[in-house]
């Protein structure tokens, strides 16, 4: 058995074990209030979580360069590689 196929059906077994427990916890057991609190804050913790990052990670990449000053970029790279070129040919002749 290969290590992927291994991880796969470990991944599986876990998350049948804790589909179960979870089930048992909200079912059929005295805490099943707590557990569904607990569950909820964590969903809320993460999805609010995710949207702050994003928002940081908006608020603090600086803005990309216009097209206009890329494109003038390599329009001087083309122009000093053409240059090079024509004073290569003209010492090799």
């Amino acid at each position: 058995m290969n290590r992927d196929k291994a991880v796969g059906i470990g991944l599986l077994v876990i998350s049948i074990v804790i589909i179960l427990a979870y089930i048992y916890l909200t079912f059929l057991t005295p805490y099943s209030l707590m557990v569904l609190k607990i569950t909820d804050t964590l969903i809320i913790i993460v999805v609010f979580g995710i949207l702050a990052w994003i928002g940081y990670t908006l608020a603090t990449t600086p803005p990309p360069k216009p097209i206009e000053e890329i494109e003038k970029e390599i329009e001087e790279e083309l122009k000093k590689l053409e240059e090079e070129s024509k004073q290569e040919q003209q010492r090799a002749q």
